[in-house]
């Protein structure tokens, strides 16, 4: 047998590369002669550098200027002349300071994602034509504005003083200089790597939306819109019409508006960052002539029908007539929904162990259990495929029983 395992992070419990090691030991243990392809993917946000570097991709260490203006310990992945930029580990909530208990000290108004610019200048200096940007997990709600800075960009007020960090102090944003913009960048391709379509301003744009996930009040929402609005027209004063577009763009919100900055000045590409990730892993490749194709996260819901890490997976798969499963920790979808979305059979661990907690601590150990039983599983799975009837053996009640 020949198995693909492509999983995405199990959120708050494993990364991928040990989802992927925990579910091949466990096919292993069942069939010792299987053949295991491990790739560990993401969807663009936080897991990508990881996946990059997976798939042969070469991690480059860099101290850069985190979401709350101290240096962090950052990387960015280099193959050949094409980088992979994870803005999480640059700009992200998990480069935040942390507070007593261990979490993170949430600074909407004020976190910046300068840092990010600095590792993309960091992959400019290492030969990189290409910068893949993966832009999910941020800290920051500045419209990019740090992201430029990072790259030679000055922001000036009515004096002429360059601004403090973060999107608050866009308000008093009085002109944007970009003769310092690094000019490597006219000559280099960016993809911006997001899936969600929001805007830079207004009830769908980057404060409404994210702005409270990353500690904005509803007042602090409001003056982070007003000053995204300052930031998007001065940013016009410099470009023209063009960067009005791009506010209003699909993709310009993401990241606390780091996607406006990259499609109005970066002239960045837009693609599902999913789509993206499994390309530079050569996913299409390794699953022509698999046996079976294992994807998961760790809550499969209706948002992961939107573009999530298992829907990317399962689109390749199904393109190469190959059955594929979803591992999860968690599930909500019905099994009409589940047969829908492409997956001949769903395997979660709360079937495992009910306790949520307890299956996020262990899950090492479930993920070992689910994955021998997939072995001895697998011709059950086939035949699964191969009919478009539901029988008995595709019932969400012998699911349940199959990873018992």
């Amino acid at each position: 047998m020949r198995i693909v395992v492509a999983p995405d992070k199990f959120k708050g419990s494993l990364e991928a590369p040990e989802v992927a090691a925990r579910l091949g030991a466990g096919i292993r243990s069942a069939d010792p002669t299987a053949e295991v392809v491990a790739l560990p993917v993401a969807d663009g946000g936080e897991g990508t550098l990881e996946a990059a570097v997976g798939a042969g991709f070469t991690p480059c260490p860099a101290t850069v200027t985190g979401p709350a203006g101290v240096p962090v310990e950052a990387a960015f992945a280099l193959r050949g002349r094409t980088a992979v930029v994870e803005m999480a580990l640059a700009s992200g909530l998990t480069a935040l300071p942390e507070d007593d208990h261990g979490e993170p000290v949430l600074d909407a108004a004020g976190a910046t994602s300068r840092g990010t610019g600095e590792l993309v200048r960091a992959a400019l200096d290492a030969g990189a034509a290409c910068v893949v940007l993966g832009v999910g997990g941020s800290a920051c709600t500045d419209g990019g504005a740090g992201l430029l800075q990072g790259l030679g960009a000055r922001l000036l007020d009515a004096r002429g003083q360059e601004l403090g960090r973060g999107g608050a102090d866009l308000a008093r944003l009085a002109r944007v200089d970009l003769s310092g913009l690094d000019p490597r960048i006219r000559q280099t391709e960016f993809i911006l790597a997001a899936d969600v379509d929001n805007p830079l301003t207004g009830p769908r744009g980057a404060a409404a939306v994210f702005g409270p996930q990353k500690g904005a009040s509803l007042e602090v929402v409001a003056q982070l819109d007003a000053a995204l609005a300052v930031f998007r027209d001065r940013l016009a004063d410099a470009l023209g019409d063009s960067a009005l577009r791009a506010a209003e763009a699909p993709g310009a919100g993401a990241a606390g508006g780091v996607g406006f900055a990259a499609l109005a000045v970066l002239g960045a590409r837009r693609r599902p960052g999913v789509e993206v990730v499994l390309e530079f892993v050569d996913l299409a490749e390794q699953v022509a002539g698999a046996d079976l194709v294992v994807t998961g996260e760790g809550s499969l819901d209706e948002q992961s029908l939107g573009g999530k890490t298992p829907m990317g997976v399962a689109a390749v798969a199904r393109a190469a007539g190959v059955p594929v499963v979803a591992v999860c920790g968690r599930t909500t979808l019905t099994d009409q929904v589940r047969r829908d979305a492409g997956f001949v059979r769903t395997y979660a661990l709360t079937d495992l162990e009910p306790d949520p907690r307890v299956s996020m601590r262990e899950a090492g150990r479930l993920l070992h259990q689910v994955g021998a039983r997939l072995a001895r599983d697998l011709p059950g799975l086939v035949r699964a495929q191969s009919t478009t009837d539901d029988t008995p053996a595709d019932t969400g009640a012998d699911e349940q029983e199959n990873v018992r």
